[in-house]
């Protein structure tokens, strides 16, 4: 049977509203150019003279496809919506101090938070990555100008979404002779890279976490209690989450253990 007609207004309705709020604070995030002291706004075409490489890839990336001043603001989309207005860094070349009159994303985050407001909002949890705090920087993760905008520049570029965690988290990520399927899935189907209101910056701060996939099996007495694999949990998750109560300690991975037990 169809959606009765007032249902379909309202599901109309909540879509319209969403789409609209979530417009109208993509708007409010880039409303203003980016400013740098006494220069001026170039165009594309004079950055290509001298970044060859990053032009030539640019056109496939994720950001290139953003259009955000419909042609009435200056340096609203392509390099300098990023960077800043370029004028004066193009005439320092090859005279020095070129980082003083650009905008490196690499060193400040503030001209990828002005669009990105919801990972902005992440990095203000209590559990996140530094990257506010001047320990780490947006482009160690992200290739801002590459194809896949979610994997880091240079050799990595390509490689799988864990690598990008693995440059610096390699004891959870090394080869596992036991390993824990989630990671084939990527380690965000545990954490939120960005910043948790939990530990570790788990998307989940308990053993509901652990049973996003490992489905409940009913046996007997089933109801009240937690049956995983035919086994009663219940004893076990009353002393803890599965990782913390004694059991499945080795949540990335064991090299001696087939259910994960350190």
């Amino acid at each position: 049977m169809g959606l009765r007609w007032p249902v379909l207004v309202t599901l109309a309705a909540t879509a319209g509203a969403a789409f609209f709020s979530s417009c109208s604070t993509a708007n409010r995030a880039v409303v203003a150019p980016l400013q740098i002291e006494g220069a001026t706004y170039v165009g594309d075409a004079a950055c290509a003279d001298c970044h060859q490489e990053i032009t030539r890839a640019f056109p496939a990336s994720a950001h290139a496809r953003l259009h955000l001043d419909n042609g009435k603001m200056p340096g609203r989309y392509g390099c300098e919506s990023c960077h800043g207005p370029g004028s004066k860094h193009i005439a320092m070349a090859g005279r020095g101090g070129l980082d003083k009159f650009i905008i490196n994303p690499g060193k400040d985050p503030q001209s990828c938070l002005q669009c990105h407001l919801d990972v902005a909002a992440e990095f203000h949890f209590p559990d996140h990555h530094p990257v506010l705090e001047g320990k780490m920087n947006c482009i160690q993760c992200h290739d801002p100008h590459g194809m896949d905008i979610m994997k880091p520049a240079g050799g990595l570029a390509m490689a799988r979404r864990n690598e990008s965690c693995a440059q610096c988290h390699q004891q959870e990520t090394q080869p596992f002779i036991y390993e824990h399927p989630a990671l084939r899935e990527g380690c965000t189907i545990c954490h939120n890279p960005h910043g948790s209101v939990n530990a570790q910056l788990l998307i989940e701060p308990d053993s509901n976490l652990c049973l996003r996939c490992h489905v409940q099996v009913a046996g007997p007495g089933a109801a009240g209690n937690f049956f995983i694999g035919g086994r009663n949990h219940t004893p076990s998750l009353a002393l803890g989450s599965c990782w913390t109560a004694g059991c499945h300690t080795a949540v990335h991975g064991s090299n001696i253990h087939p259910i994960l037990l350190y």
